[in-house]
């Protein structure tokens, strides 16, 4: 999660369905035609809905963003964001197998209260569009099995100040490298970008609603990605609103 005002103090940061509606007619040819040829449409629309092996490429991610995953990059996280300004999104995992990807899961997910940033700064609510490796993760709960370096620590856990229902939010975090120091702890305050760039842009558990800048999932969704990805296959996220996604 985004946090404002970080200082060098250590503190916690932070299908769609086809309707298919039947029509009455006297059975002419013409009639009989067009329900063929929405059956066909329907069919294939299916056919691409189901695709989650082989893929070229990364779906619904244009050229622009495609460039910038790194060529040995084997693991990519994808978070589609509903619309630029809406806090929901859905996070999908991508692993790479030979020259294709392959789809391994998918969970609902939030982004930043205001959505979507292409130029992200300091406390704008917003979660920074782009591309970002993944390097670091941590959390106040023991290490799940982890395969990026993970930093427990009581000092990652958020403030009890905060709403009840975000306590836990830092459980199990994964450190997304924008304006950050890779092979630090992901609370680590540095920001090589200065502090009007913002920081601390992070994975972690979902408390129902939209986050400061970070992407939250599921606690089984964290635990998936911590037990999968793996520095060994340069993972990175993929993140932004669809619009800025397909660009």
């Amino acid at each position: 999660m985004h946090i404002a005002g970080a200082v060098r103090v250590v503190v916690s940061a932070a299908a769609c369905g086809v309707l298919l509606t039947t029509l009455t007619s006297c059975g002419d040819s013409q009639d009989t035609k067009k329900r063929g040829a929405g059956r066909s449409a329907a069919a294939e629309k299916g056919k691409q809905k189901e695709q989650t092996t082989g893929l070229k490429r990364i779906p619904d991610v244009g050229d622009r963003l495609q460039s910038q995953i790194p060529a040995e990059s084997r693991q990519v996280v994808a978070v589609y964001g509903a619309g630029k300004d809406s806090a929901d999104s859905t996070v999908v995992l991508y692993t790479k197998s030979g020259s294709t990807w392959d789809k391994v899961a998918g969970w609902k997910a939030h982004n930043g209260k205001k959505g979507w940033a292409s130029n992200h700064h300091e406390d704008d609510k917003r979660s920074p569009v782009g591309v970002f490796t993944l390097s670091d993760a941590g959390g106040v709960l023991a290490d799940p099995g982890a395969l990026l370096p993970y930093t427990r620590s009581a000092s990652i856990q958020a403030p009890h100040y905060w709403a009840k229902s975000h306590w836990h939010d830092f459980d199990y975090v994964i450190a997304i490298d924008y304006n950050r120091v890779k092979g630090t702890p992901p609370n680590d305050p540095t920001r090589p970008q200065g502090q009007s760039k913002g920081g601390s842009i992070w994975l972690h558990m979902d408390h129902g609603s939209g986050t400061s800048a970070c992407v939250s999932v599921s606690k089984p969704a964290m635990e998936k990605l911590l037990r999968t990805l793996d520095p060994k296959q340069h993972p990175v996220v993929v993140m932004g609103d669809r619009a800025s996604l397909s660009a």
